[in-house]
């Protein structure tokens, strides 16, 4: 059965349901074993890398400065959990040290069914949905993270409902949350610029539609926020906005006509 187009020196050589499968294995396998390598590496500065997840929590015990008010502490509840965070941070970090090679791997997998100028434009535009993610990491940790922890953890010392002992798996779950969503979303220019560059997606369609991704952005800014308010909401909504206008642009510019 005859499943992709293998690009090589041989143009009309083409690949069996076997050789697609052992193509895919082998690329699954490369993908783990950079997972595996990201993970060792983060096991060594696993400390660093948890006090930076904390450290918009110590920023908010900071500036409690009320003698009388009550403080925000992190707890543990199980006997599993503590072990659990300390390897669901290595998972994390090793994830995304390993980023760019699943990327490669993705890239790779597919390049055989496409053609040349196809190929080219994957390969250029590869770094740049790494450089994407990680700035969608870095606008999240320092723009979005502060003012969703802070309105989480003291609302309810404010409103006198409880004092705040928060587990910290529950708090690594929430920062990475975030930190993941807001990563993903900053690939929204790239990938509309690819499809614009391969044709698929032209500026026209994106006109037609935009007041839909609009309504789509706030709506994606609900799920990521894990806040009812819409100061948060707003600081995820507007990016979002922000980057699909980018991508609509670039697709403007730089798609194929």
């Amino acid at each position: 059965m005859i499943l992709l187009r293998r690009a090589d020196d041989n143009p009309e050589k083409r690949m069996t349901i076997v050789e697609h499968l052992a193509e895919l294995r082998t690329r699954i396998l490369w993908s783990l074993a950079s997972l595996v390598v990201g993970c060792v590496v983060a096991a060594f500065v696993e400390p660093q890398i948890l006090d930076l997840l904390k450290r918009p929590l110590g920023d908010l015990l900071a500036s409690q400065t009320n003698p009388g008010q009550p403080q925000v502490v992190l707890i543990s509840t199980e006997p599993t959990e503590a072990f659990g965070v300390y390897i669901k941070v290595i998972l994390l970090s090793g994830l995304i040290l390993s980023f760019p090679m699943h990327v490669y791997q993705l890239v790779m997998f597919i390049a055989p069914g496409l053609l040349p100028h196809e190929k080219r434009l994957l390969f250029t535009f590869l770094p740049f949905a790494t450089i994407s993610f990680l700035a969608g990491v870095v606008f999240g940790y320092f723009v979005l993270l502060p003012p969703a922890i802070n309105f989480l953890l003291t609302f309810g010392v404010e409103q006198n409902i409880a004092q705040p002992y928060i587990r910290v798996s529950s708090y690594i779950d929430l920062v990475v949350r975030l930190l993941l969503w807001i990563g993903l979303s900053f690939e929204t220019p790239m990938f509309m610029l690819i499809l614009g560059r391969l044709g698929i997606l032209r500026y026209s369609q994106i006109a037609r539609f935009r007041r839909y991704a609009i309504v789509g952005a706030w709506v994606l800014a609900a799920v990521i926020t894990p806040t009812f308010d819409p100061v948060n909401q707003t600081l995820v909504a507007v990016p979002l906005m922000g980057l699909f206008e980018i991508g609509a642009q670039l697709v403007r510019l730089f798609g194929r006509r």
